[in-house]
């Protein structure tokens, strides 16, 4: 059954809304997935911020054209799905990934991340990228570093000044006593 011009259109303003959300999209061929299986795959993906969609090949390249983003055809050769994930890219990517482990169904076939375009093996480590949550962990570690440094640096001349004294103290009281 053949799509109608309005439809095509709908999907196209959907695929673009969601290229524009998302900094990576994996690309995946779903051949011999039920639709239970697809289902469940969305709503675990959707738990991460990540839509997951069959798509219209010529309609997504057109939306990847007109939102400025760069793809090859090997990249919509066959029938697609495609995971349009949000700002947590690891997590999403990992989601998907260990999905895939568990059911063996799928096969991440290429990314864009961004604007570069990754083979079969550089969207499989996207999952390797550290989560929003880790990234945020790691950048305020560096930024309390130098604080506490700059504390330790501080506190240290008063510290030494007050063992000087004490010592000072614990001497003439040695002398006096003697």
């Amino acid at each position: 059954m053949a799509i109608t011009k309005q439809k095509k259109e709908e999907l196209l303003e959907r695929y673009k809304e969601q290229i524009e959300n998302a900094p990576a999209i994996v690309f995946t061929d779903y051949r011999g997935t039920s639709v239970s299986k697809m289902q469940a795959l969305r709503a675990k993906l959707s738990e991460t911020g990540t839509t997951y969609m069959v798509v219209k090949n010529s309609l997504l390249a057109l939306a990847l054209e007109q939102t400025g983003r760069n793809y090859t055809d090997e990249l919509l050769a066959g029938p697609k799905a495609v995971a349009f994930v949000g700002e947590d890219i690891g997590k999403g990517v990992t989601a998907l990934k260990d999905w895939i482990k568990t059911e063996r169904i799928i096969e991440i076939t290429g990314a864009l991340l961004e604007s570069t375009v990754l083979d079969a093996a550089g969207a499989d480590s996207l999952s390797d990228l550290p989560t929003k949550e880790q990234t945020l962990a790691e950048i305020l570690g560096v930024l309390n570093a130098p604080a506490g440094n700059i504390a330790r640096i501080l506190n240290a001349p008063s510290s030494s000044l007050a063992r000087v004294i004490n010592a000072y103290v614990e001497k003439q009281q040695a002398e006096e006593a003697a």
